[in-house]
């Protein structure tokens, strides 16, 4: 694997943080063509994105300084380059993304739809991060595809992380073509399909151990795939009109 992909002195590029990257990078430029498909103001939509992708670093770095903060008195630069975007972040990111679409009117829904394919693109080059790190490993496997989570390691895995990226990429196609058809709820239909991905590919990956408040009849990550799919249900019931625009 190759979880470094640059490293002169202090200066380390992690490969996870480099395709995250471009995959937020390619997520913004594909809204300019996912808004139009939605109805809405590209610009608009691209300052939207932009503001969520800088509210969530802000909030990660906030949240990992407070909760260590004698690590960061004593290896500042090395706690920064920490990944952290943890739930909690990811819920203020959401509540203060919902704040800037609501004061600069942008349609919640619309939005939703809009950002849905460009999510999952960019969802797909994280999985493709993790990957070349070596993360998030499966369980053995015997099957052709199957591949060690280290080199010179005696067993091969499941590459989970590419089954990830897989689904991601098939989703933000499945998202775009819908889009491309006037459809509504194009977002209700992302969020299922992933929290779907998510639950059955968890089950080829290796098992949390760790306690949580749901017991261990499933893994964390099946719990909160069963929680997408329970807001995507939400986002069904709310129908909207077909959008009527040229392609």
């Amino acid at each position: 694997m190759y979880p470094t992909f640059l490293h002169i002195g202090f200066l380390t590029i992690p490969t996870v943080g480099l395709l995250a990257a471009a995959g937020l990078t390619l997520a913004l430029l594909l809204s300019l063509r996912t808004a139009v498909l939605a109805g809405l103001n590209p610009e608009h939509l691209w300052n939207a994105g932009l503001f969520a992708i800088i509210v969530a670093f802000v909030l990660s770095r906030v949240l990992l300084v407070v909760t260590n903060l004698h690590t960061f008195f004593s290896y500042p630069v090395l706690l920064l380059m920490v990944p952290s975007l943890t739930p909690l972040g990811l819920l203020l990111t959401a509540l203060a993304t919902a704040a800037y679409l609501r004061i600069h009117q942008l349609p919640f829904l619309a939005t939703l739809d809009a950002w849905a394919p460009c999510a999952t693109l960019a969802w797909a080059f994280l999985a493709l991060g993790h990957f070349a790190e070596g993360s998030d490993p499966g369980l053995p496997s015997t099957l052709p595809w199957a591949m060690p989570n280290v080199p010179g390691a005696p067993f091969r895995l499941h590459p989970v992380t590419l089954y990830v990226a897989l689904a991601a990429t098939l989703i933000a196609v499945a998202s775009c073509l819908r889009l491309r058809s006037g459809k509504q709820n194009t977002a209700a239909l992302a969020l299922f399909l992933a929290g779907l991905a998510q639950f059955f590919i968890t089950f080829l990956r290796q098992p949390e151990f760790e306690d949580n408040a749901f017991g261990t009849l499933l893994d964390p990550i099946q719990w909160v795939a069963l929680g997408m799919i329970v807001l995507a249900a939400l986002l069904f019931q709310q129908p909207r009109k077909a959008l009527a625009h040229a392609i």
